[in-house]
Parts: C-alpha cells; sequence; structure tokens
C-alpha cells in the first residue's frame, strides 16, 4: 500500500462527513450559547453553567487529541507497556485537592481567572507576572496539541500540516466569537461524546475481531523472555536509577500531583471553569467528577493494546511500517482510515479535528481574558464589563491570540519536520514545566506569605524557568538555529539527567522557597 493508498481511503463520503460534523457542532454550539452581553457572560458563560456540563468540558479539555491519538500510539511503541496510566493517580489527587481547598477560597469574591486572586492578595505587578506566566505555558502547550491533530489530518487527507493548523485556528476562533465560554463547554460536552463512541467503536471492533484473550497474550508475550513484563501498569524503578524514565510510581505520586494542582488550579484554561458554576458546591462537584477521565484514559490505553495485538496479527505494509517508524501517532489514524467502514472513518476523525479545536477554543477564551485583565486592570474590567467596547475588545484578543497560537504551532511543525520533538505526549507536557512550578510557587506564596515576599518571588519565578531552559531541549535547539553549535553542545553535556516531571514539585519549592526567605528576611528588618 503507498502512500497514496492510504490517503485515498478518505473519500469524498468523509469529506462530507467531517465538513457536516463540523456544520453541526456550530450550530448547536450557537443555538446554546445564549446571549453575551457583558463580559461576565462571555468569559463566565453568566455563571449559569450545570456543573455536569463544566465537567465533561474540563474532560474534553484535558483529553484532547493528544490523548485520543498519542496514548494509543505510545503503548504500540511500547509493546503493551501501560504505566501512562500510573499518572491518574496524581491527577485523582490534585482534583480533590483543588475541589477541596483552592475552590472556596476563589469563590470567595468575584474574580475571573486565579490571576485575580493572586493579584489581589500580592500586588498587580504580581498578577501581570503570573498571566505572562500562563500566556507562556498556553501558548506552548495547546500548540503542541494542535499541532498533533495537524499532523493526523495530514497523514489521512493530503492536505499540508501548515493548511490543517491554519483549519484548526479558524474554526476554533469562531466558536469563540461565536458566543463566549457557553459555547466552548457545550461544544467541549459534544467533542466529549465523539471521543468516547470513538474510543469504544474502536475498542470493540478490535476485540471482536481478535478477542480480547488474544490481545492480552499478544502484548504479554511482547516483553522480555515472554512474560508480562510489558504489559505491566506499575513501575516501581528508583529514580535514582533511572532519572530520565517518566512513567514511574514515583514520578506519578511525587511529582504529577503538582503539575495537576497547577494544571487544575493555577491554569486559566482549566480554572475558568470553575468560575462558570453558579455555587462553589457545583464548581467542586464538576472538578471531582472530571476525575472520570482516568476511564477515557484506560479505554484508549486497551485500545492501544489492541492495536499491537491487529498489527501483529495482520502484518504491516511497506508504507504502513515506514508512517509508524517516523512517529507511532500515525498508528491509529491509519487504523481508523484502512480499517473501518466509509463514514464511520469520517466521524471519528471529525472528532480528533474537534478536539483539538475544543481545546484551542478554551485556551483562546482563557488568554483572551487574561490579557484584557492585564492591561486594563480587574478594576476597570469590571466597572466596563456591561459595556460593548470590552466584550469587543475581548474578541479582537482572541483573534489576535488564534494567530500567535497557530504560529507556534507552525514553528513546532518546522522543528518536527527536521526530527526533533518526535515525542509529543512528552514535548506537551515538558514544556509547561517552564510555567507551572512557578505558577504554583506564587500561588502558595499568595495564600500563606505577604507582600514582602516580592521580591524573592521574582528571583524565583527567574531561576526556575532558567533550570527548565537548562533541562529541555528547546534552548540548545535555538542555539543550534543560531549557529551557536558549541554553546549547544555544552548546555546539552553539563545539564541534569531528570525527567521534567520533578520540576513541577521543584520549582514551585524554588519559587516558594525564594519568596519565604525574602519575606523572612523583611520581616527581621522590621523588628
Amino acid at each position: 500500500m503507498t502512500l497514496a493508498a492510504i490517503e485515498t481511503h478518505f473519500t469524498l463520503l468523509e469529506w462530507g462527513v467531517v465538513i457536516g460534523y463540523m456544520l453541526l457542532t456550530t450550530w448547536i454550539g450557537h443555538a446554546l450559547s445564549g446571549k453575551n452581553a457583558t463580559i461576565r457572560d462571555f468569559f463566565l458563560g453568566g455563571r449559569s453553567l450545570p456543573w455536569w456540563a463544566v465537567s465533561g468540558s474540563m474532560i474534553a479539555t484535558e483529553i484532547s487529541a493528544l490523548t485520543f491519538i498519542g496514548v494509543p500510539g505510545g503503548v504500540f511503541a511500547l509493546k503493551g507497556d501501560w504505566t501512562y496510566l500510573q499518572w491518574g493517580i496524581g491527577s485523582v489527587i490534585a482534583r480533590f485537592a483543588v475541589g477541596w481547598w483552592l475552590v472556596p477560597l476563589y469563590f470567595k469574591e468575584e474574580i475571573y481567572s486565579p490571576y485575580d486572586y493572586m493579584g489581589s492578595k500580592l500586588g498587580e505587578g504580581v498578577r501581570r507576572l503570573v498571566t505572562g506566566l500562563f500566556s507562556l505555558g498556553a501558548i506552548l502547550g495547546q500548540s503542541v496539541r494542535v499541532l498533533v491533530t495537524a499532523i493526523i489530518l495530514q497523514t489521512v487527507t493530503g492536505l499540508s500540516t501548515e493548511v490543517c493548523i491554519l483549519a484548526i485556528g479558524a474554526f476554533a476562533v469562531v466558536w469563540t466569537l461565536m458566543g463566549g465560554m457557553r459555547t466552548v463547554i457545550w461544544t467541549d460536552v459534544i467533542q466529549f461524546g465523539i471521543f468516547m463512541f470513538g474510543g469504544l467503536l474502536a475498542f470493540g471492533w478490535l476485540v471482536n475481531s481478535l478477542g480480547w484473550s488474544e490481545i492480552w497474550s499478544i502484548n504479554s508475550a511482547a516483553g522480555p523472555g515472554g512474560n508480562i513484563d510489558k504489559h505491566r501498569i506499575f513501575n516501581f524503578t528508583p529514580p535514582w536509577e533511572s532519572p530520565l524514565v517518566e512513567y514511574t510510581f514515583w514520578v506519578a505520586v511525587f511529582a504529577m500531583p503538582f503539575q495537576n494542582f497547577a494544571a487544575f488550579g493555577t491554569d486559566q484554561l482549566n480554572a475558568q471553569r470553575i468560575f462558570c458554576c453558579g455555587s462553589e458546591k457545583d464548581a467542586r462537584k464538576a472538578m471531582i467528577f472530571s476525575s472520570v477521565s482516568l476511564l477515557t484514559t484506560l479505554l484508549m490505553l486497551a485500545v492501544g493494546s489492541g492495536l499491537f495485538a491487529w498489527y501483529h496479527i495482520k502484518g504491516l505494509t511497506p508504507d504502513e511500517a515506514a508512517k509508524f517508524a517516523e512517529n507511532t501517532n500515525f498508528v491509529f489514524p491509519v487504523w481508523i482510515t484502512t480499517v473501518l467502514p466509509p463514514g464511520l472513518t469520517g466521524l471519528i476523525l471529525a472528532g480528533a479535528f474537534a478536539a483539538a479545536i475544543s481545546s484551542l477554543d478554551s485556551v483562546l477564551a482563557a488568554l483572551s481574558q487574561t490579557s484584557l485583565s492585564a492591561i486594563y486592570g480587574r478594576k476597570k474590567l469590571e466597572q466596563d464589563a456591561h459595556g460593548p467596547a470590552m466584550v469587543f475588545r475581548s474578541r479582537i484578543a482572541v483573534v489576535i491570540w488564534a494567530v500567535i497560537l497557530s504560529g507556534v504551532a507552525i514553528l513546532f511543525a518546522g522543528s518536527y519536520a527536521r526530527g526533533e520533538n518526535k515525542d509529543l505526549i512528552a514535548l506537551a507536557f515538558g514544556v509547561l514545566a517552564y510555567t507551572y512550578g512557578p505558577l504554583l510557587g506564587v500561588l502558595l506564596s499568595a495564600i500563606l506569605l505577604d507582600r514582602r515576599a516580592l521580591s524573592g518571588l521574582y528571583t524565583g519565578v527567574a531561576l526556575s524557568i532558567s533550570l527548565v531552559a537548562w533541562l529541555r531541549p528547546e534552548l540548545p535547539q535555538v542555539l543550534n538555529a543560531m549557529g551557536l553549535e558549541n554553546a549547544a553542545a555544552f548546555l546539552i553535556e553539563t545539564r541534569p539527567k531528570i525527567t521534567f516531571a520533578w520540576f513541577y514539585p521543584i520549582n514551585a519549592a524554588l519559587t516558594f522557597a525564594c519568596a519565604a526567605l525574602s519575606s523572612a528576611c523583611l520581616r527581621r528588618k522590621t523588628f
């Protein structure tokens, strides 16, 4: 089978299903969106959305195409290894912590974001600082998610990656402008339904064709010596023995709770949904019940095991072997395109396409709100909240951020084409290490310290970002592009051998420690 043969499986019928699905979803989102006469309506959905819809929106945003496509591809690459599931432990711990600790703090006053809370405690400068950190992390992380879907669409449709990125960005702008957070949340709920349908359909098809016992035995036999080592869930290898391994029990329990606490408590992409609920009780329920996303991850892991068994039995064509060797993220979309009946292929890939849009429209709404708050200040934002001028500015901000984010995604696409950053799941989580640790450190300072901590806070944030830049591959890549190969080589040779996941707690502790030290020194001088 040639590459053209894979593309020809995506017929006019598939295109019709994709276009029809997108138009139908757009119409439903518009019908459910209501009016957005004020900033409160546009960014908070009037604080009138049901908790279950908010929870479904959280899950859809979290899962995205990265999980829908990347997790099965990862299991295929690791021959049945399910250790990625361990990260769910930290996720559940963090959601309960956010629900029971942060939600009451946030609902004590009318705020639009966690950055309003931090700013009220530590000053306007800190609010602008954390808004900038969020914007950086959102642009980097979401660009990777858009790239994943663009690569999938490029593979099965033959369109260029750049065209796919721009199409995703254009639809996201339309959905966001159409109805603000109401449209974002309701369309997210629809995407979550398609996620589950696609995953269950694929799993059912694989089990019906092969049998679960056959799938299990093939995955188990892939381990060393034909044992079940590869079909494992827990990896208890100590971090000092394998410092670069990400999917271990110790990372899941001691590092990922920090990542998820930052994701749901300080990242406006998720936190904005908390403020769309009508009450503290509903917000807590939405947060805690979003833990069922772990079931979606479990489903996609099972799909990955089924795909590994499928190609083990059926074999690979030369083109499939080449594509899978290039990137295992191609495994699930190629299987969908070449195995499932016409029509279903279009529906499931439309769901993946819409998944990227649902994540992107969420982040555009969040970026628009936080940037306006940073530019005009919370007081003016609230004073002008009922006027059309501020709503118009929010829409302009959405468009500007969409252009920036699409541009960064295209830059990542160029890096990917050069053979860099092939592990897109690790890239998506890794780039968040720049900002999640410092954001969490600032939040803890806002809760536990006072404004005397400011000088140390800025120092801690700068040190944290510098540490991640030393650890991550992005800075050496930039230096190489600038012709500074020796400097890039020096950074690579001297950086610590440690997985990015540990920098969530390390940088949170470093930022908070610098702030606490500054506060203690100034307090001592006062006396």
